[in-house]
């Protein structure tokens, strides 16, 4: 059981830290899709893919003093960041350290934005339908992004390039 919650230590650690809860679920959602052995049950969502699961681990480590969670007013919004503490990487030691890959693949999602990782989770969970069809998909339910041609187009690369 704790297993799952040490792994998102883990995956966190390997961030550095995470800035979004939007981003954070959609990040996980997509190492999921790419066979790394994350637990969290997934669910279509207004903001695409969501874990209610992964949102309780996170509550539950930062109470626990594993994570921090820092929020910051952004106005109209509070944005929360997300990094492990020096018990939390202890903690994450309990669990095997995933494939290498795991590292690089999290190095290059935490580098995107929150709208472009949503997109990216969107199209993964429609990923039984062909890319003409996700596209669609895409469209109607995420109508007021208003995705561009080229956005679906970085978006299929991105995908391509952390399955390769």
């Amino acid at each position: 059981m704790l297993q799952d919650h040490a792994k998102i230590v883990q995956f966190v650690s390997l961030a550095g830290e995470v800035t979004g809860r939007k981003k954070l679920q959609k990040m996980i959602f997509i190492a999921k899709k790419m066979d790394f052995a994350f637990q969290e049950k997934y669910n279509f969502h207004i903001y695409g893919p969501y874990s209610e699961e992964l949102t309780v681990r996170m509550e539950e480590l930062c109470n626990l003093g594993f994570m921090t969670e820092k929020k910051e007013d952004k106005g109209s919004y509070v944005q929360y960041c997300y990094a492990p503490t020096e018990k939390g990487r202890e903690f994450a030691t309990i669990v095997e350290t995933q494939d290498t890959r795991l590292a690089e693949i999290v190095q290059q999602m935490n580098g995107k934005s929150s709208r472009f990782l949503e997109l990216v989770a969107t199209l993964l969970y429609f990923d039984d339908l062909q890319p003409e069809e996700q596209i669609e998909k895409v469209n109607v339910v995420k109508a007021k992004l208003h995705f561009t041609t080229e956005e679906f187009e970085a978006a299929f690369q991105f995908i391509q390039q952390l399955q390769s």
